[in-house]
């Protein structure tokens, strides 16, 4: 499968100002694999360190001289390393903090080496309290689950995405292809987006084979919580981590996880779960101007899961759920709200991260709450989602009228309609919206 990172990975090993990259996101979405893919395909040598399995590679990065380091590789692979047409890959690199150093020196003295680094749990290393990190030396990467985009990629539907992507052929859109790509969404919404489940479906066609590739990367998941704090018990974890799908759409209450404990515990776990990328916050704020994060209510907020497809296998709703034509019967809409956070962080800059918010307004006889605001060229555009063809969107036009937006989004699965403000947009064409010039 090809990722639409790999053309950022193109253009990083082509640009004259390019630093040592360091590809960040959860365990399992991809990082090895395309990283092992661009550096076969694109270099003459490609040299792959994995930390985790191989500790004596540990040993190379005594020394933070880059010469040094290199002799040290050469002599333990047995492979050429030749500036600019060598990739050298250093893989779970947090389980080496001295070779996340290393890339600093790789910049001011061996600036032609391509190198990446990457790491399933890398986010603690970067964190850590010992650790300093070589600012302005080190460009980041981000990487999520596959996009909708890049699953329509992935089934062989490259052209159906291409124009898709023209956000002209929006209008007047042929009825057929509109059914046909709510039918991949509703697909979409049980695979997600992790390589694996794709791969497997792509092998199969067969749902309880994905399911079980689910399984398998929530265990994964579970088996890492000892690798994350010793100051946080696994119970705690593992309770955050099961209540997340059923707090989906509400905002999260830490009494609502367990009311036996503490409320410290509970956001304790659930800052490790963001830190892992295995849980997303979503702030609230007010709304009322950019930046949005100027507004946030830091006590008040959602949390979305790593990747649809997983949300449905924490969840416990398989092949049922699957075989449900009508959005409606997922969840109550909650996964249509995860799927439009999905998007909106897939389909922004990859070389920052991207933080999600929405808004609420609580008063005495009501609550007006919309799922997303985002910003468009300095604007802020408001984001209903509407699991259905039809709702009302009493939220929605509350904040039109009190902020005055240019643009207001309602994501449903209705045929896209260009009112103004209000835009009515299909799920499949989110990525349209977000990347139209």
């Amino acid at each position: 499968m090809r990722r639409d990172i790999y053309k950022i990975l193109i253009d990083w090993k082509d640009s004259n100002n390019r630093r040592p990259l360091l590809i960040r996101g959860a365990r399992q979405t991809g990082k090895t694999y395309i990283v092992s893919e661009f550096g076969n395909h694109e270099f003459e040598n490609f040299i792959y360190l994995n930390f985790e399995r191989n500790s004596e590679y540990k040993d190379i990065f005594k020394t933070i001289i880059p010469v040094e380091i290199v002799e040290k590789i050469v002599l333990y692979t047995a492979k050429r390393i030749v500036p600019g047409k060598t990739l050298l890959f250093l893989d779970e690199i947090q389980e080496c903090p001295e070779a996340i150093v290393s890339l600093r020196y790789f910049f001011e003295e061996m600036p032609d080496l391509h190198v990446i680094g990457a790491g399933s749990l890398l986010e603690f290393a970067l964190k850590s309290e010992n650790f300093k990190m070589p600012v302005g030396r080190i460009q980041y990467l981000y990487l999520y689950p596959l996009s909708f985009g890049e699953f329509l990629d992935a089934l062989g539907e490259s052209e159906l995405r291409h124009y898709i992507l023209d956000f002209s052929k929006l209008t007047n859109f042929p009825i057929n292809l509109h059914d046909k790509l709510n039918e991949y969404v509703r697909k979409y919404l049980i695979i997600g987006g992790m390589p694996a489940v794709v791969k497997e479906y792509l092998s199969t066609r067969d749902i309880i084979e994905c399911q079980r590739i689910q399984r398998s990367i929530i265990d994964t998941y579970i088996d890492d919580f000892g690798k994350y704090s010793k100051q946080v018990k696994h119970i705690y974890l593992r309770k955050v981590f099961n209540a997340v799908p059923g707090m989906a759409g509400q905002r999260f209450v830490y009494a609502h996880v367990d009311r036996d404990i503490k409320s410290r515990e509970i956001k304790g776990a659930l800052e490790l779960l963001e830190t892992a990328g295995v849980v997303i916050r979503v702030r609230q704020t007010g709304g009322s101007g950019l930046p949005l994060s100027a507004g946030v209510h830091e006590s008040i907020f959602k949390v979305l899961f790593l990747d649809v497809g997983l949300f449905h296998a924490v969840s416990g709703i398989y092949s049922e759920t699957a075989k449900k034509q009508d959005f409606n019967a997922i969840f109550k809409g909650a996964v249509t709200e995860q799927f439009a956070g999905q998007e909106i962080l897939a389909n922004q800059s990859p070389y920052t991260k991207t933080e999600l918010f929405y808004w609420g307004r609580k008063a005495k006889s009501s609550t007006a709450e919309i799922d997303y605001l985002i910003e468009i060229n300095a604007q802020v555009v408001p984001i209903e989602v509407k699991s259905g063809s039809t709702g009302r969107m009493k939220s929605l036009h509350m904040f039109i009228e009190k902020y005055g937006c240019i643009k207001a989004l309602k994501i449903s699965q209705a045929q896209f309609v260009s009112g103004n403000p209000i835009i009515s947009l299909p799920f499949f064409a989110i990525e349209s919206f977000l990347k139209k010039k």
